[in-house]
């Protein structure tokens, strides 16, 4: 008697809880949790202002109205309208999230690939609408045969979908692939059960009833979607936060770099007059200026007109020297052309006794270099090197291919040795090193002692010319 009294009681219990369960009951359950998804999204596309969470929103919105429509009681060919229209819209969204989701941009055809299948989709839309608005073939068998190869059409593009991406390392790829997954198992299970029956009361329990499969597909999607959508944004906020620190640094580095370049310009500032002074002492010294004075002695008499050329070019010499410390940097076409009013003086005295040879690159005569350098090694050539008729010394100014400055002499020693005052070779080291560059690399190769320049290419807007035009 106990047991049978337990019996029944199972027995009622049973009843009333599978009454309960049918698909219109558990129906709004899914649109609860569609309407959640949505409100979340709307709030993270109202602050990031992302594509990707308008598509979203919009996608959530579809799915979400889909579900509403379920619960209205429609005539059948309307119904079947409404849910084509916002089943493929939502088909038509989650390809464009896809393109944004699995990062296609270094796969084209495959981008192509999905814009077909979104036209393909749009054509079908078109077709259905016509269908069931305007014609009585929905009612025939023949229509429910024909779904049956579009809806496994459907079906082989999600397995196509998941199938090329499960194996990606990305982890926003494997939620969308998950989410991908979900929709494409529910939907077999939907596509199964409506070959066997195609009756969608309500009131069937909610295991036996398509939509119920449908629902949790997308309902599966969207979370697995959500998830990917987060973790995306959570990675480009450090990928973000990794590039503005990188910048940071970068910056830090630029300003720690700019403040060594000014301090650096502050101490050649600094340092100019003493190099003014030094480059005086060692080109306009009396010894200098005597020689210069007695050779137009000589001119002035026996040749009239060359002792005029030879105060031209003594003019031009003396006013690039007295400028020469107004810039750090002058082109190489400018020390070019002091050169030769220079070397006219030396001429103009030594006679066919020195010589200077200038093969230089035309392109390259836009380079810079410091000031009185040619100068101050053909003068150094001269000081430390006999000069006669029958030992002429010999000074060449040349480029290499690789866009050096050589200036070299042939090497022919004076017996006496000549005091230096320390300018010359040191006074062009030191330039250099103030300006961060390459110091001079000064040897002897096959009788000729040789200095090798590195050319510099500083804008020229930092560079003016020391010498008026015409002066050379």
């Amino acid at each position: 008697m106990y047991i049978y009294v337990l019996y029944c009681y199972r027995e009622r219990i049973n009843d009333f809880f599978f009454a309960e369960m049918t698909y219109e009951a558990w129906s709004p359950l899914f649109l609860g949790m569609v309407l959640a998804i949505f409100l979340v999204t709307s709030i993270q596309w109202l602050m990031y202002r992302e594509r990707i969470y308008g598509l979203y929103t919009i996608y959530t919105l579809v799915w979400a109205v889909y579900f509403v429509v379920n619960h209205f009681h429609l005539p059948l060919n309307i119904g079947n309208f409404y849910k084509l229209i916002l089943s493929y819209s939502g088909y038509i969204l989650y390809l464009e999230l896809a393109k944004l989701f699995l990062n296609l941009k270094e796969r084209p055809r495959f981008v192509r690939w999905v814009v077909v299948v979104q036209w393909m989709l749009v054509f079908y839309v078109v077709v259905k609408t016509y269908i069931y608005l305007f014609t009585d073939f929905w009612q025939t068998k023949l229509h429910n045969i024909l779904l049956q190869p579009v809806r496994l059409a459907l079906l082989s593009v999600g397995a196509y979908m998941v199938y090329t991406f499960f194996r990606s390392k990305d982890t926003v790829a494997r939620f969308f692939v998950a989410g991908t997954a979900s929709l494409l198992i529910n939907h077999s299970i939907t596509t199964i059960l409506l070959i066997r029956s195609p009756n969608l009361s309500q009131s069937l329990p909610f295991w036996q009833h398509p939509d119920l499969f449908v629902q949790t597909g997308v309902v599966l999607d969207l979370i697995f979607f959500s998830l990917g959508i987060s973790f995306r944004h959570r990675r480009e906020a450090i990928r973000k936060a990794v590039v503005e620190k990188d910048l940071e640094r970068e910056r830090e580095q630029r300003h720690r770099e700019n403040l060594e370049a000014d301090l650096a310009i502050q101490r050649m500032q600094q340092e100019k007059t003493e190099v003014q002074m030094r480059a005086l002492q060692s080109q306009v010294n009396p010894h200098f200026l005597f020689n210069g004075l007695n050779t137009l002695s000589s001119l002035i008499d026996e040749a009239p007109r060359q002792a005029s050329e030879f105060v031209d070019e003594l003019s031009n010499v003396y006013r690039y020297l007295l400028r020469s410390n107004e810039n750090e940097l002058v082109t190489l076409s400018d020390e070019l052309r002091f050169i030769r009013s220079y070397f006219h003086l030396l001429q103009t005295r030594f006679g066919r006794s020195v010589q200077l040879h200038v093969s230089v690159n035309e392109p390259l005569k836009a380079a810079l270099v410091p000031p009185l350098t040619l100068q101050l090694l053909v003068e150094n050539a001269v000081k430390h090197n006999v000069i006669l008729p029958d030992q002429p010394l010999t000074i060449r100014i040349r480029t290499t291919s690789n866009d050096l400055l050589i200036v070299e002499n042939n090497l022919q020693r004076k017996n006496l040795r000549i005091e230096s005052n320390g300018v010359g070779l040191s006074n062009i080291d030191h330039k250099y090193r103030l300006l961060n560059q390459p110091v001079p690399l000064v040897g002897e190769a096959d009788g000729w002692f040789q200095v090798i320049l590195t050319l510099l290419t500083i804008p020229q807007n930092s560079v003016t010319n020391p010498v008026a035009h015409g002066t050379a």
